[in-house]
């Protein structure tokens, strides 16, 4: 099995790999030891929930967006994943801009992760933030075509884990209610086309800890429940 992960529903120490990493547009290298990277999206100022999942051991942390709401709070939070200092990787979602979150981490010693793809071992980590466009006029929104072309530049990458803060549309990641899906067609399109190994988001909150297979990718909508992969 290449990889294995758990959902998180409460916080517990897990026995770390050992690894070491240089942030960079597509280099990180990382030991054969396996590492683990943990996946959040949509704390929105539940600091509480934060601090839980920062005290689970892992060697990468990811949080996939939506860290607060209209951007308020946003030092508050910065303050609190710093706890894990450079093994902080960070997305904007809707509630963010990419200045914020670009901002935030520069103040607070965090890898600013919108856009951006590192290497861990032979796996290739990809992360992208922003949501398709909202009712509600966010921060951090794009259109379907500026998603894609954020997207194409990851397509060559093989295997790939791909996070981004919104999920695809029209499937379970995106579900609201029955008949309602709130989702990117571009991300929904990358997936269907290029086939990461791993996909992860988060968005839509009524589809939390809800898991899919696309194909052949294997997908999560983290919200704050968390995800533990662990790649071999």
């Amino acid at each position: 099995m290449l990889a294995k992960g758990e959902l998180l529903t409460k916080g517990g120490s897990l026995a770390k790999g050992e690894s070491r990493s240089r942030l960079g547009r597509g280099t990180v290298l990382a030991s054969d030891l396996g590492v683990r990277i943990l996946i959040f999206s949509d704390i929105h100022s539940d600091w509480k929930t934060l601090e839980r999942l920062l005290s689970v051991e892992a060697d990468y942390y990811i949080a996939a967006g939506d860290q607060v709401t209209w951007a308020k709070g946003i030092e508050r939070a910065g303050e609190i994943l710093r706890s894990r200092g450079g093994k902080v990787y960070v997305l904007p979602g809707n509630h963010e801009s990419a200045d914020q979150v670009a901002g935030m981490c520069a103040r607070y010693g965090l890898h600013n992760f919108h856009e951006r793809h590192m290497q861990i071992g032979r796996w290739h980590v990809a992360g992208l933030g922003y949501s398709s466009p909202t009712p509600f006029n966010t921060p951090g929104e794009y259109t379907e075509p500026q998603l894609a072309q954020r997207l194409e530049r990851f397509g060559a990458l093989d295997p790939l884990v791909l996070v981004c803060h919104a999920p695809p549309y029209g499937t379970a990641l995106d579900r609201i209610r029955e008949g309602l899906h709130a989702g990117s067609t571009a991300v929904r399109d990358f997936i269907q086309e290029h086939q990461p190994v791993y996909f992860f988001c988060g968005h839509i909150h009524e589809a939390e800890g809800v898991e899919a297979r696309l194909g052949q990718t294997r997908a999560w909508n983290v919200g704050k429940k968390g995800y533990l992969l662990q790649l071999e």
